[in-house]
């Protein structure tokens, strides 16, 4: 049962191809070198997009390729529009409980920035983008994210999305409403090749398995620093609501390993201290970004480091050290506002 879809954005989900080619064409004529139809960029462009420069542009490092890409294109959004049945396809996912990840080669402000204006941001957990390879960065992408390649499925528009789909073993999709035709996608034999994604649906049903009746236990660490402040991330996953770092127990992994790896991972810090303080019922909550049940196993703990230097990776988006006073005045999550409650009732924290 699928469980969870990668998406290819270019050509997947979003018309990006006339910026695109704008692009191109700019970086061409730049360099003194004939521009392409339509047609012609269609039929020669190919993912890794090293190979499609070396052959238009041979001999151009690649940091300078990059830039003068981000040089030449147009507005990051403007004229990019949702392909055909995509925001249907991603309410459905939404609406059965998938979890959902965009992996693109195309730059993460550019990507950030359309999802945002297009109304997509929200929907997905992390956006992967400038990759050069996807057969490798799959790899990377399913085990920190902890995804069951046998309940994953990666949709994209090009031969290079549906060899990165096989070399992870996961379900690869092939789409035609992107920049290579039917027949070009046919030749890297994907397990399925769809119209549009308004067929996806009926072909990949709801999620009634009996794995799904079961709750998801997480990890999570009220931490404090040497002035007693406490530290409060913002992610997308909460409805951009404040809250504390944490995440899932991995199977064959203890609740103290889990919750020291994932405070690492999401803020490299170290704990010291740690005690657990409540468990709480996460039913359907409504701030999440799609249907949960969650067991939220809090803890209260402080970071080893005298002076902590907090590093975010892409699940969140800010940070912020504040006493106890101004963090009640923040727009909590309600598991995070119910963790502070009963630390305050217990005077662990003050």
């Amino acid at each position: 049962m699928i469980r969870n879809l990668l998406f290819d954005w270019s050509g997947t989900l979003a018309d990006d191809l006339p910026n695109v080619l704008k692009a191109v064409n700019g970086m061409l004529r730049s360099a003194g070198a004939v521009a392409l139809t339509r047609e012609e960029f269609r039929a020669r462009f190919r993912l890794p997009y090293t190979e499609f420069f070396e052959e238009v542009l041979p001999g151009v490092p690649l940091e300078r390729l990059q830039q003068l890409y981000l040089e030449h294109f147009p507005h990051v959004h403007e004229g990019v529009t949702l392909l055909p049945h995509a925001a249907e396809f991603i309410q459905y996912a939404a609406a059965t409980g998938r979890r959902m990840v965009v992996l693109s080669s195309a730059p993460l402000p550019h990507v950030s920035a359309q999802a945002e204006a297009l109304g997509l941001r929200d929907a997905f957990e992390i956006l992967r983008c400038g990759v050069i390879d996807k057969r490798s960065e799959i790899h990377t992408l399913l085990a920190e994210l902890d995804m069951a390649a046998g309940e994953t499925a990666f949709i994209g528009d090009m031969r290079h999305d549906i060899d990165a789909g096989k070399a992870a073993g996961v379900l690869s999709i092939a789409t035609c409403t992107g920049y290579e035709t039917a027949e070009t996608l046919l030749t890297a034999e994907p397990d399925l090749l769809v119209r549009d994604l308004s067929r996806l649906p009926a072909l990949l049903g709801d999620l009634s398995g009996k794995d799904s009746a079961y709750p998801v236990p997480t990890v999570g660490a009220l931490i404090l620093n040497a002035k007693g402040e406490m530290l409060l991330i913002r992610t997308h996953k909460w409805s951009h609501r404040w809250g504390i770092p944490g995440g899932k127990i991995k199977r064959g992994e203890t609740c103290l390993a889990a919750l020291e790896r994932e405070i690492t991972e999401e803020t490299a810090l170290t704990l010291q201290d740690i005690e657990f303080v409540m468990v709480q019922d996460c039913i359907e909550p409504s701030e999440f970004q799609r249907s949960a049940h969650f067991l939220l196993l809090n803890y209260i703990a402080r970071c080893a480091e005298a002076q902590p230097q907090v590093v975010l990776n892409e699940e969140a988006q800010a940070f912020q050290w504040l006493p106890l006073e101004e963090a009640l005045k923040m727009d909590l999550n309600i598991p995070t506002r119910i963790l502070l409650d009963e630390c305050m009732r217990r005077k662990l924290v003050s």
